[in-house]
């Protein structure tokens, strides 16, 4: 995104401030669902070009109801941007005022970012739900057949997929 005339973008703001002798290092807003791990893989690297260091990761929106991707992702975040998961903020919550906005803040972010979240805590929250979806999707080859097989957790039957 440009923000000046002569094409310079956010990225280019932690740089120049750097150049002057301040300590700078950047704190990556992304989101959760199906997508993110590239998009945050990108931003990732761009700062290693500027060599700009990570402070972390936030969740900008957390889905009031996740799917499995934005699940997995709380797992799966941290290690394709080698930075700590240091929040995850509840979808629209920026609709609050700053007396509103404030409690949820605290509640979502982590003591690194003056919060009382936890990573560890949130993930085990949210992995019963995750864990048993994948289990539900776990694909199996059939070594009779050249096909694949699906098997559902709790159910004693195979679906084949053709």
């Amino acid at each position: 995104m440009r923000y000046d005339p002569d094409g310079g973008t956010i990225a280019d703001l932690p740089v120049a401030l750097r150049d002057l002798g301040v300590d700078v290092s950047v704190l990556v807003v992304t989101t959760a669902g199906l997508g993110t791990l590239n998009t945050t893989a990108l931003t990732v690297e761009a700062l290693r070009t500027r060599r700009l260091p990570l402070y972390g990761l936030v969740i900008g929106s957390w889905p009031a109801a996740p799917d499995l991707a934005s699940r997995c992702n709380l797992t799966d975040l941290p290690g394709v941007a080698n930075a700590p998961l240091l929040g995850a903020l509840p979808e629209r919550c920026a609709k609050h005022d700053r007396e509103g906005f404030l409690p949820i803040a605290r509640a979502s972010l982590a003591p690194e970012l003056g919060g009382t979240w936890s990573h560890a805590a949130f993930l085990a929250k949210h992995a019963e739900a995750s864990h048993s979806l994948q289990s539900a999707h776990a694909v199996e080859e059939a070594p009779e057949h050249s096909r694949h097989r699906v098997r559902a957790r709790g159910l004693d039957r195979w679906t084949e997929l053709v």
